[in-house]
């Protein structure tokens, strides 16, 4: 076996997706497993520079973990001609310019989402980065849950007839930070600084319908901003001044409805933190993060509403859980891995800039339609 270094700065790992997903349970995991198999006869051995503003953070997560290279000068950790990748993590606000730097270093590219601020500037990184040459993706994680992976197990192979609806509902309590802390960080929370649900979820929810239903023709919103004050990492009370709940209706290429409720204002009273439940002609299923169920037209029970008389049916009863059929690896870890092997095979790989930016153009229109009151087209976009 032959080992082959692929050099990756990773800006925004201290943050807690960066660093859970993105660096421990992806590059480190890889690195762990002995690298990339790359089935040729190569290893692909990341070679990890943490990059970012704290410096204390990123020489104690260095340490920690083993790693030699950290830096808080993103424009040398660019100029290094040896650096082959460049990852974003950090804040949305931050995000676009990062990325013009590292394109025009001609360092190929992949990011969270979403990727700029509006969707001009995200086209425009689209643009820049093929016209630079380098390749570049976009994560897309939840395409690779499980739960999906059975959902689109179930698309291949014809079990929903027509599909008729989409209704996903995503979310959970998040707690305001008075009396007890909360789990997303204050900046989620304030439009100023690039916060908002419909700016971090709507991005999630066009590439989940655009690759398993149809891509999006139109969407109607509704925003709101549940809980106007919180309380910051410095329990100091702060105007919530972003939407915190987003209702959203959206068509799709094909004829089909989708509806996604997402909250960070909801306590849960499902199965897992996000499900989405498909109808068909033919059968339905929901599916979450990790489980899938189904229940076939033939199987389908035929209760008659009569508010005088308890329920006869237990429902949930009635639906078959989908197998594993198979192993699962973590979602983040697999995506890098198909975007390591674009960068080292030239492989295909099609979740890129310019989905990104399908995302980013989602989520505008979505505050748009919501700001207006009224349904929105959603043209296609290209470069």
């Amino acid at each position: 076996m032959t080992r082959k270094t692929v050099r990756i700065a990773m800006n925004g790992v201290t943050g807690r997706m960066g660093y859970r997903q993105h660096l421990v349970r992806s590059l480190l995991a890889l690195r762990e497993e002995g690298g990339l198999d790359l089935g040729d006869g190569t290893v692909l051995w990341p070679e990890i520079v943490l990059v970012g503003r704290r410096e204390h953070a990123l020489q104690a997560m260095a340490a920690k973990h083993g790693l030699e290279h950290w830096s808080t000068d993103l424009d040398a950790v660019l100029a290094d001609p040896d650096l082959d990748v460049y990852f974003d993590a950090q804040v949305t606000s931050a995000r676009e310019e990062a990325l013009r730097k590292a394109i025009a270093a001609g360092k190929h590219i992949y990011t969270e989402k979403p990727t700029a601020t509006g969707l001009a500037g995200a086209l425009e990184l689209a643009r820049l980065a093929d016209a630079a040459g380098i390749k570049h993706g976009v994560v897309q994680d939840k395409l690779f849950l499980p739960g999906l992976l059975k959902l689109k197990r179930l698309i291949d192979g014809g079990f929903f007839g027509k599909i008729l609806s989409v209704r996903g509902e995503f979310g959970y309590w998040v707690f305001e930070g008075d009396w007890q802390d909360a789990q997303r960080p204050s900046w989620n929370y304030r439009a100023e600084d690039g916060g908002g649900i419909v700016v971090d979820m709507f991005p999630h929810w066009e590439y989940v319908l655009h690759e398993l239903f149809g891509r999006v023709t139109s969407v109607q919103a509704l925003t709101a901003t549940h809980i106007p004050q919180r309380w910051d990492e410095q329990h100091k009370p702060y105007d919530a001044t972003a939407d915190d709940a987003a209702y959203g209706i959206f068509e799709l290429e094909g004829g089909a409805i989708a509806q996604i409720n997402s909250s960070w204002t909801v306590r849960v009273n499902r199965d897992e933190l996000v499900e989405f439940q498909v109808d068909g002609t033919e059968g339905s299923a929901v599916a979450g993060l990790r489980n899938c169920r189904t229940q076939h037209r033939s199987t389908t029970p035929k209760p008659v509403w009569n508010p005088d008389l308890p329920a006869t049916h237990a429902f949930r009863e009635q639906w078959q859980e989908v197998p594993d059929n198979g192993e699962f690896d973590n979602g983040f870890k697999v995506q890098w891995e198909l975007f390591l092997r674009h960068v080292a095979l030239d492989e295909p790989y099609h979740w890129d800039l310019l989905a990104g930016a399908r995302g980013v153009q989602l989520a505008e229109l979505g505050l748009q339609s919501s700001a207006e009151g009224r349904r929105l087209d959603v043209p296609e976009i290209s470069l």
